[in-house]
């Protein structure tokens, strides 16, 4: 049974019930995994993917697949460098299962989308972040409210006094990086996440 509180005084009052959610279920959404998420051990930087993956759902930690991997490597961080630095989050929370194309996952419904969005309020809340990272063009929509990654990959934003970089989303299944102007730009980005982890 899902549990949200009207408002939340520390991270682990929040995961403990982010932990068992069941909202999007319970709304008559099938889902392929429980909540994917990883514990607050003081991170001052907010990573915000689009939803998790097979991998993500299986383990239910965030960003264990190859998108992982290749984020990683652009953000130039190890394993616990990255954790240790993001608390990652997502547009949603659960594996929401293979797109009926058959190529890459399902996009979320904008239900599923609005239902989560409690837990990013809260999450920002409580942690303050200095800077946020959103992942794929959803990610970057929901937080910024653009559309077109060539008008903001590469450039920095704001977002409740957080500084804002957004990133595309590294998974093979999304096209975009396959032109070489927007693989520059992308290069930018990461860039640009390095020098404000840099300052934090």
């Amino acid at each position: 049974m899902t549990r949200r509180r009207s408002s939340y005084r520390s991270f682990a009052s929040l995961e403990r019930d982010l932990r068992v959610c069941r909202a999007c279920t319970e709304a008559g959404f099938h889902l392929e995994s429980r909540p994917v998420l990883n514990d607050y051990v003081g991170q001052r930087a907010y990573m915000y993917g689009q939803a998790p993956g097979v991998v993500e759902g299986n383990e239910r930690r965030p960003w264990r697949g190859r998108a992982g991997k290749t984020l990683r490597r652009w953000l130039e961080l190890d394993e616990e460098e990255f954790y240790g630095t993001f608390y990652c989050a997502s547009v949603t929370r659960c594996y929401p299962g293979r797109a009926p194309s058959g190529r890459g996952d399902r996009t979320p419904t904008l239900r599923e989308q609005e239902l989560c969005s409690f837990w990013r309020h809260w999450e920002l809340n409580l942690l303050r972040p200095e800077l946020i990272v959103p992942v794929g063009g959803l990610a970057i929509r929901r937080l910024l409210g653009l559309s077109g990654l060539a008008d903001c990959i590469g450039r920095t934003f704001e977002h409740e006094g957080a500084v804002v970089v957004p990133l595309p989303h590294p998974s093979g299944a999304s096209s975009w990086l396959n032109a070489p102007a927007n693989r520059e730009l992308a290069a930018a980005a990461a860039r640009l996440v390095r020098v404000e982890l840099a300052r934090l």
